[in-house]
């Protein structure tokens, strides 16, 4: 089936379009743009610079994707931005390209950003995010999968997100957030496993028993971080996938751990 693009939208000379596109009335789309097959751009929605997003992306109205970074080191060259499949973002989403020639800012599949969100440049957001009205994501921070982002909840740059945490509603987060855990409070620290979460995706009992394990010798035995990493290293399910998934978190992070909020 033929793109569906209405009479007023705007389509650069370049622009490459998959099939059963549906651009909304007033909707621009870039002349270095690939649209991947059924995106869907609402009224008003526009994407341009180096962005390629892919199949059955849903853009609102009013959302900005690809625009130049806001980074006041960009030098020129043509950074841009990379988009997974079946994304939805809502309106006033805006999602900046990279800031140096050649890189990227990357957004995985199946995330879900609600109104207003900003992604800043050179960002790494992986697959199965939720992120509220409002959050605010600054240059470089990397969010891995199943991560919940509350309204209103802000994110240093550089910060790391690890899978199936969640940053509550209004929050600063200024350090990495393992793997797991709530963090909640500006600025934000880890407050209890994300026991709901885990459980809506699918974690058995066992599974959140070590989850409780880690959570409780990071922020509960009062053990500095050193021992307590080095603790959960000569655990005796210290190669399960949860216990392997922290341990390779702590040991990538530059900004350190979210400390406890006991």
């Amino acid at each position: 089936m033929a793109a569906k693009i209405h009479p007023t939208a705007i389509v650069e000379p370049g622009a490459h379009l998959g099939v059963e596109v549906e651009l909304g009335a007033y909707a621009y789309v870039g002349g270095q743009v690939v649209l991947g097959d059924r995106v869907r751009l609402h009224h008003h929605a526009s994407v341009e610079g180096n962005t390629h997003v892919g199949e059955a992306t849903e853009i609102f109205p009013y959302a900005c994707i690809g625009g130049k970074t806001q980074d006041l080191k960009f030098k020129g060259g043509h950074p841009g931005l990379r988009i997974g499949a079946r994304n939805v973002f809502r309106e006033y989403v805006t999602i900046h390209a990279a800031t140096n020639d050649g890189d990227f800012t990357r957004v995985g599949s199946d995330n879900v950003l609600l109104a207003a969100c900003h992604v800043a440049h050179d960002c790494v957001l992986g697959d199965h995010i939720v992120m509220s009205n409002s959050a605010l994501v600054a240059g470089h921070v990397v969010i891995e999968d199943h991560v919940v982002v509350g309204g209103n909840g802000g994110i240093h740059q550089f910060c790391r997100l690890g899978a199936y945490a969640m940053l509550s509603a209004t929050a600063k987060l200024v350090h990495d957030l393992p793997p797991f855990f709530i963090a909640d409070g500006t600025p934000a620290k880890v407050r209890a496993i994300n026991q709901v979460g885990l459980e809506r995706n699918g974690f058995a009992p066992e599974q959140l028993d070590r989850v409780k394990q880690i959570h409780r010798i990071l922020y509960r035995d009062g053990l500095n971080r050193s021992q307590a990493l080095e603790k959960l290293a000569a655990h005796a399910d210290a190669g399960s996938e949860e216990f392997r998934r922290v341990l390779a978190f702590a040991e990538g992070s530059t900004r350190g751990l979210a400390p406890s909020g006991r």
